[in-house]
C-alpha cells in the first residue's frame, strides 16, 4: 500500500505582502526565515516520501522472491508425482504453480504432457499452445504441440508446428519421427476416405440384392 504525504507547501498562508500593509500593526513582518523553514519541512517530506516508497519496494522484491520459491516448490512437487506416475496430483501441484507464475512456459508444457498421458489432448492442446505462446523459440514445445494437435485428430495442423519445431532444431529425431507419423495419418486418412465411399456402395448394393430376393421369394 503506498502511502501517501500532504504536501506543506500546499497549505493555505497568509501573503507576506498583505501582513506589511497594515501599518498599525505591532510587529515586523517575517522575512525569508519563513520560508527557509518551509523549504526544510518539504525536504523533510520528500526524504520522508523517498525511504517509503525504498521501503515499499524492498517488501515487494522479498514477497515476489518468497512467491517464486513457493511456485519453484510446487513445480518439483508436481515433476516428481509424474515420475511416480501420479499425474493427476502432479497436475494438481503444477496448477498451483502457475497460479503464482502464469507465464512460465516449461510448466504449461509439462502440463500438456501429463495431460496426453491422462487421455485429455483438448487440455493439452490449449497448454501447448500457451508454452509456444510464451516461449516461441523453444521446439520442445513445438513437438509436444504437434502430439496434442495429433490426439486431438488434427494431423495437418501436428506437420506445421513440427515443421516450427524443426526449424528451431533441425537434428531433432523426435520431430522428424512425429511429423512422419503425422503424415501416414493423413495418408491413412485418404485411404479410409475412399475406402468408405467404397464400402457405402457396397452397402447400398447389398440392400437391393436382398430386396430382391425377399420379392423373389414371395
Amino acid at each position: 500500500m503506498k502511502l501517501t504525504w500532504k504536501n506543506k507547501s500546499n497549505t493555505r498562508k497568509r501573503s507576506l505582502t498583505a501582513i506589511s500593509s497594515r501599518s498599525n500593526l505591532p510587529f515586523e513582518v517575517p522575512g525569508a526565515g519563513e520560508v527557509e523553514d518551509d523549504s526544510a519541512y518539504n525536504r523533510q517530506d520528500k526524504e520522508v516520501n523517498l525511504e517509503a516508497v525504498d521501503r515499499r519496494e524492498d517488501e515487494s522484491s522479498d514477497c515476489s522472491s518468497d512467491l517464486k520459491r513457493l511456485a519453484e516448490s510446487f513445480q518439483a512437487q508436481g515433476d516428481r508425482l509424474a515420475e511416480d506416475g501420479k499425474f493427476r496430483e502432479a497436475l494438481g501441484k503444477w496448477e498451483n504453480a502457475l497460479t503464482l507464475m502464469p507465464g512460465n512456459a516449461v510448466l504449461h508444457e509439462q502440463k500438456a504432457q501429463v495431460l496426453l498421458e491422462v487421455g485429455e489432448a483438448w487440455g493439452a492442446l490449449k497448454a501447448a499452445s500457451r508454452a509456444t505462446d510464451l516461449d516461441p523459440s523453444w521446439a520442445e514445445a513445438w513437438i509436444t504441440l504437434g502430439r496434442a494437435q495429433l490426439n486431438f485428430g488434427e494431423p495437418d495442423s501436428a506437420i506445421e508446428s513440427f515443421d516450427r519445431a524443426l526449424a528451431i532444431k533441425p537434428d531433432s529425431g523426435d520431430a522428424r519421427g512425429d511429423r512422419q507419423t503425422a503424415l501416414h495419418l493423413i495418408k491413412r486418412r485418404k485411404q479410409l476416405h475412399s475406402a468408405g465411399l467404397s464400402s457405402t456402395e457396397n452397402r447400398y448394393l447389398v440392400r437391393d440384392k436382398s430386396k430382391d430376393s425377399d420379392i423373389h421369394e414371395e
